[in-house]
């Protein structure tokens, strides 16, 4: 494109009919806020020229994105859509923009190649104010496009709509996506008003003030294309949030991702899973998660942020988050790893294991009931039943070293810091406060005394 095009995306509405304290943009999709859904479909086609109209949750939403700053503009008072433009004006004049295209936060469906072809069409035909339109059957909330029998077209809210006034409603809405010419924009954006029973300044009340000052103005429908709806209540969050997941995971099993029960399977839009895996629902596999070639996750399971390696497998109704597995392990079933679980090549954990910030060596297992915080275990260990590593003093978080090989009998209690040596062997209930030299036998435990048992008096 000749023109120079930037987009703004207005993500200042708090969303009252999401009864959320968050702001709506954050509101989840298969784990991830629909404004990054928009944020990255802007992004391939408009690299840096994307800047986000923030207000209420301005700091979360900062935070969410701190790749964005210096690209963000605060509406301060939420006066409504026509407003967030007026705030954000003055940066748009300042860049020398021709177009700029706008976005609603609320629309995460619609693709970059969607927004890119709008972009194409409006330039192509001269716009000076173009907006997209989808049709519904019930056009709900939902802005009606009215159009006249010369081919104008114009925004009303819903609220203001009226029938007599308007005519008959014919299903076509506004799917809050706009591109407009700077330099006619720039002559009609300023006599905005808030006449209207929502008391707020609309962007949709541009298309009217264009037109009016002699401005062209095109209302370009994309049919009964539901991606480009915008959400505004739970319902419409879980419609676009069960649409997303079926095409994700439709476009898995044709890659060659067996995915059994797969109505009942979520997958996040970030995660990478190679043909051949195996996938049993119900489950959640979410955020930036990669299963390599082989690998298998059974039913009952939530995996976020971690990465299984080729054969490896997550059995049923274990969690991982941040939690990477190596080549050919198994975590579960029951099997919880947090934060900085590792299992190297061909590890093992059970049922009921904890593991956070822990790494377990090569071969090495904790079979039952334990729990392996901020520990180093090495090659071919094995951690018995019911072992737990004591890290937590009440104000510091300390470390425990068990070395290759070695073998932890049940019910033990690691104080840490504390190492246990190579091809060490620790008694069952043993409580273990000093190092243990590899190859070597600790005990410690109270002297087991034997009496015979009192009868009681007849």
């Amino acid at each position: 494109m000749k023109e120079k095009v930037s987009a703004l995306v207005l993500a200042a509405g708090k969303g009252t009919r999401m009864y959320s304290e968050d702001p709506k943009v954050l509101r989840t999709l298969l784990g991830e806020p629909m404004l990054g859904f928009v944020l990255g479909g802007l992004e391939p086609v408009f690299g840096e020229r994307v800047r986000v109209v923030v207000g209420f949750g301005a700091e979360k939403v900062r935070k969410a994105y701190p790749g964005y700053d210096g690209r963000f503009v605060l509406q301060e008072q939420q006066l409504g859509t026509g407003h967030a433009l007026q705030c954000a004006w003055s940066a748009i004049l300042a860049s020398g923009e021709d177009y700029v295209l706008v976005v609603n936060g609320d629309v995460p469906l619609a693709s970059g190649q969607d927004l890119a072809a709008f972009v194409e069409d409006g330039l192509s035909a001269g716009v000076d104010l173009a907006f997209l339109t989808i049709e519904l059957d019930d056009p709900g909330a939902y802005g009606r496009v009215v159009r006249d029998a010369s081919g104008g077209a114009c925004i009303v809210e819903a609220k203001d709509f009226d029938p007599s006034a308007h005519g008959r409603p014919t299903g076509e809405i506004n799917a809050g996506i706009y591109l407009l010419r700077v330099s006619a924009v720039d002559k009609v954006l300023h006599g905005l008003t808030n006449a209207n029973k929502g008391g707020e300044f609309y962007i949709t009340d541009l298309a009217e003030l264009v037109a009016r000052a002699g401005g062209k103005v095109s209302a370009l429908s994309r049919g009964r294309d539901e991606n480009l709806l915008g959400i505004n209540n739970a319902r419409e969050l879980l419609a676009a949030e069960e649409s997303l997941r079926v095409r994700i995971v439709d476009g898995l099993i044709d890659s060659g991702v067996v995915i059994r029960q797969a109505g009942s399977v979520r997958v996040g839009p970030r995660v990478r899973i190679a043909p051949g895996c195996e996938v049993c629902g119900p489950c959640e596999l979410l955020g930036d998660t990669l299963l390599e070639p082989g690998a298998v996750v059974e039913s009952g399971c939530v995996v976020k942020d971690s990465q299984l390696g080729v054969r490896s497998v997550v059995h049923s109704f274990s969690h991982l988050e941040r939690a990477v597995l190596g080549v050919g392990c198994h975590a579960g079933p029951f099997a919880r790893l947090r934060p900085g679980a590792v299992l190297e090549d061909d590890a093992r954990v059970g049922n009921f294991v904890e593991m956070k910030k822990s790494v377990l060596g090569p071969g090495a297992k904790a079979g039952h009931l334990s729990y392996l915080g901020d520990a180093f275990i090495g090659a071919g260990a094995n951690i018995g039943a019911g072992t737990i590593t004591c890290n937590y003093d009440g104000v510091n978080k300390h470390v425990t070293r068990i070395g290759a090989k070695a073998f932890i009998g049940s019910n033990t209690a690691l104080v840490a810091p504390v190492t246990v040596g190579d091809e060490a062997l620790v008694g069952a209930g043993s409580v273990i406060t000093k190092e243990v030299p590899p190859g070597a036998l600790a005990i410690a435990r109270g002297k087991q005394i034997v009496r015979e048992r009192r009868k009681n008096p007849a």
